[in-house]
């Protein structure tokens, strides 16, 4: 299992560590990822990736240490059923599920490809329910026959049960207990439409994990249709989550998915959570799933963001040399690269570092000119001066000192 070691590359407050706050974070066992870029992921309006492409992420998720991988929805693709295949074949250490409704059908598919495990999901507030034409009865007795044929079949099921923080909780336990009894072995908390605030995804995942019991593992499934995937996904583990269910830079429909990989970032550079993900790989894994999916991503997003550990600001370059000065962990605990740009807002110091990256001898009194050319450049073109800019304006101020 990937492990880093946070030794003098995390500066975060102090604060995270206080007995009130990290005693509820508490963990012995890693707090694994369920991946979901592949069906949940591909979601996202606009989306379609080929079989050989899902092959392809499927390795980097192997890679990153991503213990088990969603492979897509067979009965209603074949591209799905063909990608399953190959993924079949691939020897990824991660375990390979399936997607199914809470219909026969579905689960006949995943027996003839061989999948030896899946959600199942179904409807379970009462807006969906109305949505569907179906009534509580109706649903729990799909439920139960669609889970009693999947473990008849060899197969390990987990419960999803769709828009359940939006479902009574008489009900919501009804239909997990009814899950349990036909043979499913995890359930799944499930937020649909990112309806559901922090404090309310960690009250119902320790209410889940109480009527499950000690020893049936209770996943998290959230969207971030109000900002607050990471945040609900963090707050569920404190009520007692083992699994989080996610995707690949927060890939999904409306807003996306919660993103797995800034969940691992705050688990363990928050609150020392161990978790089962290389942290190192994980803006590798990112750029390979924006090229397949055809997007590119904001350049301020967390953990992977082009702009995370660039400075242009220069305030900011004048403690470069002291990443804990402007840094909450290392450029190196999350494989990126720490470097200085030239713009509008440079300084002083941003010469110098820019000057030394370079190999450029620039003398103490030629900096202010040379300032001031890379501002008035920036600003003409609205936008940042590349190296060889910079050494043409390096270049221009040494023939005009030496013509004075």
């Amino acid at each position: 299992m990937p492990e880093n070691n946070l030794h003098g590359q995390v500066w975060v407050s102090e604060l995270n560590s206080r007995p009130e706050i990290r005693g509820a974070f508490a963990r012995t066992q890693p707090i694994r990822f369920y991946d979901t870029t592949l069906r949940d992921g591909e979601q996202t309006v606009g989306v379609v990736l080929s079989p050989q492409q899902k092959l392809e992420i499927a390795r980097k998720l192997d890679e990153l240490g991503v213990s088990r991988i969603e492979a897509g929805f067979p009965r209603v693709s074949a591209d799905d059923a063909e990608a399953i295949r190959l993924m079949s074949r691939a020897s990824l250490k991660a375990e390979l599920w399936g997607f199914s409704r809470a219909v026969k059908a579905d689960l006949e598919e995943l027996v003839r490809l061989g999948v030896h495990a899946t959600i199942i999901e179904a409807p379970t507030s009462d807006i969906k329910l109305k949505a569907y034409g179906i009534s509580r009865d109706e649903v729990l007795g799909r439920v139960r026959e669609a889970i009693s044929f999947a473990r008849q079949n060899g197969i390990t099921v987990a419960f999803f049960a769709v828009d359940g923080t939006r479902t009574g909780l008489e009900f919501l336990k009804q239909a997990y207990l009814a899950a349990l009894e036909a043979g499913a072995a995890e359930l799944v908390v499930v937020d649909t439409i990112g309806a559901c605030g922090p404090e309310a995804a960690e009250f119902l995942t320790r209410e889940v994990c109480a009527w499950a019991g000690p020893n049936v593992p209770v996943h998290w499934h959230g969207h971030n249709d109000f900002g607050l995937g990471t945040a609900s996904a963090l707050a569920a583990v404190r009520g007692g989550a083992t699994w989080v269910q996610g995707t690949i830079n927060g890939m999904g429909e409306r807003a996306g998915n919660a993103d797995i990989c800034e969940i691992a970032l705050a688990l363990r550079c928050l609150y020392d959570v161990p978790v089962a993900m290389d942290l190192a790989k994980v803006r590798e894994v990112s750029e390979a799933v924006c090229h397949a999916a055809g997007y590119q991503l904001e350049a301020w997003k967390p953990l992977v963001g082009e702009n995370l550990f660039t400075r242009e600001s220069g305030a900011v370059a004048s403690q470069f040399h002291i990443p804990e000065a402007i840094e909450p962990y290392s450029a190196s605990l999350v494989g990126a690269d720490r470097r200085i740009v030239l713009g509008k807002k440079s300084g002083l110091d941003s010469i110098d570092l820019k000057a030394r990256e370079l190999g450029l001898d620039v003398p103490a009194d030629a900096r202010p000119a040379i300032l001031a050319e890379v501002k008035k450049r920036a600003i003409a073109k609205r936008g940042l001066l590349t190296d060889a800019e910079f050494q043409e304006i390096v270049a221009g101020t040494a023939k005009m000192k030496m013509s004075s």
